[in-house]
């Protein structure tokens, strides 16, 4: 189900809402927890109901590996920590070929093809949502219960921290410690209206993030990779980079702003997962602000494990560059993506070898370079295959031609704007004037939301009628702009 659909904002959140906070009040917290966990099945199940399998059977196993983890058992010394190597071991491997199966798989065959001209058959395996977000998540946990760093949860408990559908198909990727005490604390089990108003404030900013401007610029994005065997030029190219660099921004910013403002509906603080990261002078910066829960993750269980940076200068570069190729692999199953994270992993590793001499280079200049190394890597994002990548980058750079067609322009149309110009008369002489109007008012104004203004999760909230009519208004903008089923970028992950 997606946050951004009618059944959702008018049927499946308002039933959620009255069920938990019923059963709260009922005097039972239980059964108000295990209401969640089902309405959370609904939301996951609701396209493909064979999804709900595979999460239950995930669950469940990680559930019973770290309960043997956590035991206390009658050995000690050696042959106890063997036998949480073994256990561990075992829950890394289940949940690694969970995702290698679903995910990588056909990738790994088809190269397997390739390099030895064989001809294994492949499965075309339909990838479940958030396969790679609620495995992670259950990872940690049975690293930390193998750490002896988490308390013993029961079942209902493990499977709400793993279900919870605000974080549950696109992140982001919690922490035990981080969401399952809020769940216990009883000032949580009843309707706190200031957090009510802030999450419904949240939300709606998210939806209109996703449906207004992420949506518009994406019908500008498939025109431009669609016509790039088209004669494409030079300004259509770039046109159509910058329209994906602030797609892929509204949306996952709307994302992660429509979970942070359900979870506030509920009483619940989910972690930040986005921090303005187009403000970032430096690729370092960057990862500071960019899906923080990820980063945080492969930190702290692949990068530490690999030796951090405790073991030499050189050896440093090589685990930087290590944990990008991860990150790079996890985000899908496709060289485009191994390729994208080499190459931050690269400017990563760059940026700190070189920190003195860029240190002395001005502000402004580092933010350009960084937005500039940040859009040209996200062509390797969003493109089919590497050589369709670079074919993009070489009508950038071949300078041939600046003229833009009116079919990239027309894509960048809103309603909205239709509308104010018709009651705006002097409007209609500048956009006469001016050619591709709409396109300049959109990308503009995306980059002034992403450099001006704070965050919504940096905000300071206080409710009061201004941000009551802002929440209404964003409501009512949103929701009539709904067209379609239109996914979250991140749901593919």
């Amino acid at each position: 189900m997606l946050f951004n659909s009618y059944i959702f904002i008018f049927v499946f959140l308002p039933l959620t809402l009255c069920g938990y906070y019923g059963l709260h009040r009922l005097g039972s917290p239980v059964l108000a927890k295990i209401e969640l966990i089902l309405m959370s099945f609904w939301f996951y199940g609701y396209f493909n109901p064979s999804y709900l399998w595979i999460m239950c059977s995930s669950i469940l196993v990680n559930y019973v590996l770290s309960q043997l983890l956590q035991k206390k058992w009658e050995i000690s010394g050696k042959k106890l920590q063997m036998l949480k190597n073994g256990l561990l071991c075992v829950g890394l491997f289940f949940n690694l070929g969970l995702i290698f199966y679903f995910k990588y798989y056909d990738f790994f065959v088809e190269n397997l093809n390739k390099v030895f001209s064989a001809d294994f058959q492949l499965r075309h395996v339909v990838l479940p949502l958030g396969i790679s977000f609620f495995t992670f998540q259950q990872i940690s946990y049975m690293v930390d219960s193998w750490r002896g760093e988490t308390k013993e949860y029961n079942f209902v408990d493990y499977a709400l921290f793993v279900t919870f559908f605000p974080q549950l198909i696109a992140g982001p990727i919690v922490l035990h410690n981080e969401i399952l005490p809020q769940f216990e604390d009883k000032k949580n089990w009843k309707i706190q209206w200031d957090n009510l108003a802030h999450g419904a404030y949240i939300f709606a900013a998210g939806l209109v993030k996703k449906v207004v401007i992420a949506d518009t610029l994406s019908s500008a994005v498939a025109w431009g990779y669609g016509h790039l065997g088209r004669n494409l030029t030079s300004a259509e190219a770039i046109i159509t980079m910058l329209a994906y660099t602030f797609q892929i921004y509204f949306d996952f910013s709307g994302y992660c702003d429509m979970a942070t403002g359900l979870g506030y509906l509920f009483n619940i603080h989910i972690p930040m997962n986005f921090n303005s990261p187009y403000k970032a002078t430096s690729v370092v910066d960057f990862w500071k602000r960019w899906h923080l829960t990820l980063t945080r993750f492969l930190r702290t269980y692949v990068y530490f494990p690999l030796g951090g940076s405790r073991k030499g200068e050189v050896r440093t570069y090589i685990n930087i560059i290590a944990v990008f190729l991860v990150s790079g692999l996890w985000h899908g199953a496709n060289w485009t993506f191994i390729l994208w994270g080499f190459l931050h992993g690269m400017g990563n590793a760059l940026t700190r070898m070189f920190r003195k001499q860029w240190g002395h280079l001005h502000t402004v200049i580092q933010w350009g370079i960084t937005f500039l190394f940040v859009n040209l890597t996200w062509i390797f994002f969003r493109a089919d295959s590497i050589s369709q990548a670079v074919n993009f980058i070489r009508r950038i750079f071949g300078f041939q031609s600046f003229s833009v067609r009116d079919g990239l322009l027309n894509t960048f149309g809103l309603k909205e704007l239709k509308f104010i110009y018709c009651h705006i008369p002097i409007l209609n002489r500048v956009i006469a004037l001016v050619h591709g109007f709409d396109m300049l008012i959109l990308l503009t104004a995306s980059l002034i939301l992403c450099l001006v203004f704070k965050n919504n999760q940096e905000m300071e909230f206080k409710s009061d009628t201004k941000k009551a009519v802002f929440t209404v208004l964003c409501l009512i903008w949103g929701i009539f702009s709904l067209s379609g089923v239109s996914e979250f970028l991140y749901f593919n992950f």
